[in-house]
């Protein structure tokens, strides 16, 4: 599960490069439009940060409950952008809506029982 975990945290992070160049190119004419967007960027990549270094301290309830917050916070976001498109199914807010989806469960997962969360962790590192 472990792998799981660090492969979503990953994507959220390739999710969040890509929202950061789609922004860039199709704003490139409006700058000030701009920091609203690459501000979303940024809280991908902290929610990312979040499930990645909760995949390393299984012990941490803490932060599993701090990263399940965020995940479900970027999950909100994600539909938030489906209804503003009037598309839930458009890939760029569903591709969000599935890795947080996944990251909210397994931090609550870890949140709840962490000692599942360690059992899966053991001897693994990627």
């Amino acid at each position: 599960m472990k792998i799981v975990d660090r492969v979503f945290g990953w994507l959220l992070v390739l999710g969040g490069v890509l929202h950061t160049v789609g922004a860039t190119v199709g704003l490139k004419d409006t700058p000030g439009a701009l920091v609203w967007p690459l501000a979303g960027s940024v809280a991908a990549f902290l929610v990312a940060a979040l499930n990645l270094m909760r995949v390393n301290r299984p012990s941490d309830r803490t932060l599993a409950w701090v990263s399940a917050g965020g995940s479900i916070a970027w999950l909100a976001v994600a539909l938030g952008f489906g209804a503003s498109v009037g598309n839930f199914l458009d890939p760029r807010g569903l591709y969000h809506v599935i890795v947080a989806l996944v990251l909210a469960g397994l931090s609550i997962r870890t949140a709840v029982d962490p000692s599942a969360a360690q059992a899966s962790s053991a001897g693994s590192f990627i």
